[in-house]
């Protein structure tokens, strides 16, 4: 089968179950397609494999059972630093604890995500500089993690995962540690970077943040399930904004427990 060009995330038959004893079953086999462009938010409690399910997108866990291809490049076959150049291409990734470096300003904390892919030191700043400039923050570059609100920490880490310029950029519970004001700050911004084109896919647990999503999956034991795909429209009256969990259609290829 020809990979669709349009198709950024491509998973067929993709499980994972890690060695016991007893084996766990960590994600049970599931098909999903991603086109470039969309917004897809995944909602699940602790524990249901929503880590899994990002470890394996993120090309940080191999697979046990399928094929997933990423930008229409099969992953499966890769050695480990083929599997690291690629996810340094394609990737960004924006976490719930930022992972700022504390002594380094907003703009070497951006340029440092260029140093292993041979970008010019000059190109790294002007590149850092763009992005800081884009996320809103072009006057706080020089500014330490530690003298910044949340909610700029977080702005910083998401021009961090742009500058690489990915095809996806994977969020885990980016809210999970800002107020609500700086929670909805930073979804504003995703939303933003999505109307401009960039895929974006993001963990939460949280019923509100799942709702700015264009399409939002649910996972629960393991489980990886449609909860509805709608248009979003200003902060959203689909269906999966009040209760992610209601009309989900299995994405499994077998039966759900």
């Amino acid at each position: 089968m020809t990979p669709d060009a349009s198709v950024v995330i491509e998973l067929r038959g993709v499980g994972l179950t890690y060695p016991g004893p007893p084996d766990v079953e960590a994600l049970k086999p599931c098909d999903l397609s991603v086109p470039q462009g969309a917004f897809v938010t995944v909602v699940g409690p602790s524990g249901s494999g929503k880590s899994t399910f990002l470890n394996i997108l993120g090309l940080l866990d191999a697979p046990s059972t399928g094929t997933y291809l990423l930008d229409g490049i099969g992953t499966g076959e890769l050695r480990d630093s083929e599997r690291t150049a690629l996810r340094g291409r394609k990737l960004g990734f924006v976490f719930q604890s930022f992972h700022l470096l504390p002594h380094r300003s907003a703009l070497e904390n951006v340029s440092l995500a260029m140093v292993y892919n041979g970008t010019p030191r000059r190109e790294r700043t002007a590149r850092a500089l763009a992005v800081l400039e884009r996320v809103g923050l072009a006057n706080r570059a020089h500014a330490l993690p530690t003298t910044l609100s949340g909610g700029e920490r977080q702005r910083v880490a998401i021009a961090r995962a742009l500058v690489g310029r990915p095809s996806v950029l994977l969020c885990d519970e980016p809210t999970g540690n800002l107020d609500s004001v700086n929670a909805r700050s930073v979804l504003a911004l995703l939303r933003e970077l999505n109307d401009e084109g960039m895929t974006i896919l993001v963990i939460t647990h949280d019923a509100e943040v799942a709702g700015h999503g264009g399409r939002t999956l649910t996972i629960r034991d393991g489980v990886l399930e449609e909860t509805g795909t709608e248009v979003r429209e200003g902060t959203s009256e689909s269906a999966s904004a009040t209760d992610p969990l209601d009309d989900r259609t299995p994405l499994t290829t077998g039966e759900a427990p």
